[in-house]
């Protein structure tokens, strides 16, 4: 089977999908702007062909390129993949024009255009926050008059919470619209005040044949206004546990009334003190910050693998969770360095260890001579610990711990 893949270098999870595809079987095609003698270890090897464009942003110049080399090369593409959320609506229309199985970009923008999104996903009867499309000043003042404050400000398309604001007052939402006057259009949504939680599946033809659910703490729009918190996100064993139970259904509700086919999915949603579950938003696509390796702790279990297997032959995998739940509930906590420059030093880190050494799973913390990272840039911050353990509570626990007690300092 010949898989063309779209930008197999970037973001930095993407070399594990490409060599999970060669691992199944594929005959992968990559499509990046990476030089071809910069492209990660192993992807070089995992491929068989590569071809490079001089910029992934220029989609119809990709387009063009990418059918124009599969026609000179008379190669019978099977699938076209892009697990990138900027690059899923050219992979839809690459498939249209190949004519080869996969979500149409009418299906893709649903998981692409936050207000299209809400729509389908109002019209099916679900709960979602108000929501308006905005295209001027004006306009988004006449949203936030309609909603009242507390509002968040976000971009149409775009990924997780970047560029995502909570305003309060008038005055903050002056502040959000100065700073995003290059934008042609917003969202102005009403805020939801409740505990933020993920769905994840992995898919094939729309029915989930994995399901993971995750806690964040704090909200990550708390945690990316504030450098000073160490963010957590959590697994929990069992899908079927009261406190998310409701939230499992409405993904699931989601998933059907967008109508999503083989692939991986990442939702955010809601549960206020009062009623029932809020839809957040969804992509067609993997969880960032390291989510999937989180999902993979917590199952024993490699996803890179079993998305692969699911997309070049439909195969279902076999260690998602049963009746017992999962083996493990896993968190990932994410540290953020004081001061600014090179990392200097890693305090705590030592004592966590012998303290709790046999639930580490992982540690992957910038050590000293590293310049620090820009934390409003990336979650994934100046790096991470993964904790696991069967007792739910005792995994939130020691994430907290850590949380509190390593710290990164850095200086010029």
């Amino acid at each position: 089977m010949d898989v063309i893949f779209l930008s197999p270098a970037w973001p930095l999870e993407m070399p594990a999908f490409v060599r999970a595809l060669a691992a199944s079987g594929a005959r992968v095609h990559g499509v990046g702007d990476t030089h071809p003698n910069g492209l990660p270890e192993g992807v070089g090897r995992a491929l068989a062909s590569y071809l490079h464009v001089p910029g992934m942003g220029d989609t119809a110049e990709v387009h063009a390129r990418v059918i124009a080399a599969v026609r000179q090369s008379g190669v019978q593409v099977a699938r076209v993949e892009a697990l990138w959320e900027p690059l899923t609506v050219l992979a839809a229309d690459l498939r249209a024009e190949l004519g080869i199985p996969g979500m149409s970009a009418e299906t893709v923008v649903g998981f692409r255009d936050k207000a299209v999104m809400r729509e389908r996903v109002r019209a099916a009867g679900l709960r979602v926050p108000q929501t308006f499309r905005v295209g001027s000043r004006s306009a988004a003042w006449e949203a936030a008059n309609a909603i009242g404050f507390p509002v968040v400000v976000k971009p149409v398309d775009g990924a997780g919470s970047a560029d995502t604001t909570r305003c309060d007052t008038m005055i903050q939402f002056e502040a959000a619209l100065q700073t995003t006057t290059g934008r042609a259009e917003l969202l102005v949504e009403e805020f939801i005040d409740g505990q933020e939680y993920t769905y994840e599946t992995l898919c094939i033809d729309g029915h989930p044949v994995y399901e993971s659910v995750c806690r964040y703490e704090p909200n990550t729009l708390i945690a990316r206004q504030n450098e000073w918190i160490s963010p957590i996100i959590q697994s929990f064993r069992d899908n079927s546990a009261p406190e998310i139970a409701a939230g499992v259904e409405l993904g699931r509700a989601v998933l059907g009334a967008l109508g999503m086919g083989t692939g991986l999915t990442h939702m955010e949603w809601f549960q206020p003190a009062q009623g029932g579950p809020v839809f957040g938003e969804v992509a067609c696509r993997p969880p960032g910050a390291n989510m999937v390796d989180l999902m993979n702790y917590s199952d024993d279990a490699d996803l890179y693998r079993a998305w692969a297997d699911a997309v070049c032959w439909g195969k279902a995998p076999e260690f998602h969770g049963g009746a017992g739940g999962r083996p493990w509930s896993a968190a990932i906590v994410f540290k953020r360095a004081s001061g600014a420059g090179t990392i200097r030093a890693i305090t705590g880190l030592d004592g966590f260890l012998r303290r709790f050494g046999p639930h580490v799973a992982r540690e992957e913390l910038l050590r000293p001579g590293t310049p620090r990272r820009n934390w409003k840039e990336t979650f994934l911050s100046d790096g991470n610990v993964v904790v696991r353990h069967e007792d739910q509570d005792e995994c939130r626990r020691m994430a907290r711990i850590f949380a509190d007690t390593v710290q990164i300092h850095a200086g010029s």
